[in-house]
């Protein structure tokens, strides 16, 4: 595996530029990441940062929306953007040749947008519909919908997109202070990614962000661990979604590594215990994997399964069991091998392309406070012993702090459940 190296380096005014030229690119990538997102909005006024992302692309002080959206695909490139619970970020891929295109219209929408009355109300209806969009898709809502029952209480479980009552009353006043707040150093970062030069994205961020200053750096606090809960939602619809997870706190890396072999362990790919164990030997699912989310000072690890409403309570219960599985007997021969292996396969075919690559920089710099090449992502992978797997599973894989979220619409043993039941 081809390690290509990483640079870091400040600007004056102190913005960390990350770059990782891969010559063998013919795309190059340019993202600007901001430290806020939906765990840093005021309290009761929420969908602040999402609502704002979608609006900068509106117009800015030298173009609007269909002026860069001409250019960009002009230049065979994509400007886009994201809005993350601790971050937004704002990014554009080109073509080698056009890479000057992407830097500009980058650096347009994060220092130039307009933020109007009229712009701002045109997106809110574009938002309003992708949050009703997201609610019609119960395969992806059952994933708001877990965290905002584990981190209950918490910003942390607060949605990115907000909700239609937090979104209807926002105005560009809001959004305009909001981004004047939280829009400069030392809340900026940038990256940039395949066919790049890191001294011209040095100059490009100096120039271009280097004035821009913001008065408030969250402060977040520190997020507490929760106890076990069952919650149950009734969509009508008789396919059941289902979350299955453990929280975790903030982890060291290597902590986070054995965890994310423990999670792909379980259910990663179709040889994954849980694949096996609920879907091939049991045919209590459709579908069903494991996730591993982690954020600055909180995660968690998870299952995720779909079934029909019949099935519920036996899926649960054959979903339990192997976690207790996997407590009680440990790993199979040759199984941390299998999933280390299947880990950097995924990691590898991630490395090829451009807005893959440019956001595992962004994530990891983000939330963890580093960047990691590939090789060396495989070399920390192939560190990890059997015991610091178990290690893991033994602390995290916890009955009292087990929590499920159920979508659909099911009988009363399923509404009815004992979260106590859950046994590890």
């Amino acid at each position: 595996m081809q390690n290509n190296p990483i640079l870091i380096e400040k600007t004056s005014a102190g913005i960390p530029v990350i770059t990782e030229n891969i010559p063998t690119s013919a795309s190059a990538g340019f993202l600007v990441a901001v430290r806020t997102g939906s765990r840093d909005e005021y309290d009761g006024i929420y969908g602040l940062s999402h609502l704002l992302e979608h609006t900068v692309f509106r117009e800015t002080t030298t173009m609007d929306s269909f002026e860069m959206a001409k250019e960009m695909e002009g230049a065979g490139g994509e400007l886009n953007a994201f809005t993350a619970k601790e971050m937004t970020a704002f990014y554009g891929i080109t073509l080698e040749e056009t890479a000057d295109v992407a830097m500009r219209l980058v650096g347009d929408i994060v220092a130039n947008p307009l933020i109007n009355e009229k712009d701002t109300a045109l997106e809110k209806e574009i938002v309003l519909q992708e949050l009703s969009m997201i609610k019609s898709e119960p395969e992806s809502y059952v994933h708001d919908l877990f965290e905002q029952n584990l981190w209950v209480g918490q910003k942390l479980g607060l949605d990115e997109g907000g909700s239609e009552e937090t979104v209807i009353p926002l105005t560009h006043e809001d959004l305009r202070k909001y981004y004047d707040e939280r829009y400069g150093r030392p809340n900026l970062a940038v990256f940039a990614t395949g066919s790049v030069d890191h001294e011209k994205v040095l100059k490009w961020a100096e120039e271009t962000f280097d004035p821009m200053e913001a008065p408030v750096v969250n402060d977040r606090p520190e997020t507490v661990m929760p106890g076990a809960s069952f919650n149950y939602h009734d969509n009508g619809t008789k396919h059941v979604n289902i979350g299955v997870g453990f929280p975790m706190g903030k982890v060291e890396e290597k902590e986070r590594i054995a965890a994310r072999i423990l999670s792909a362990v379980l259910g990663a790919g179709t040889s994954s215990r849980m694949f096996q164990n609920v879907r091939e030997k049991n045919a209590l699912v459709y579908s069903i994997h494991n996730e591993m989310h982690n954020y600055s000072d909180g995660g968690y690890i998870s299952t995720f399964m779909s079934c029909t409403s019949k099935n519920v309570l036996p899926a649960l219960e054959e979903t339990v069991s192997t976690y207790r599985q996997i407590k009680a007997e440990g790993l199979e021969a040759g199984e941390l091998e299998r999933t280390k292996n299947l880990l950097k396969g995924a990691i590898a075919r991630g490395a090829e392309t451009t807005d893959n690559r440019i956001y595992s920089l962004c994530s990891g710099y983000m939330t963890r406070g580093h960047v990691t090449s590939v090789a060396d992502a495989f070399a920390a992978i192939d560190a990890v012993t059997e015991d610091e797997v178990m290690a893991v599973a033994q602390k995290y894989l916890d009955a009292g702090r087990a929590n499920i979220t159920v979508l659909g619409k099911c009988a009363k043993k399923v509404r009815e459940f004992d979260i106590s039941t859950v046994d590890l």
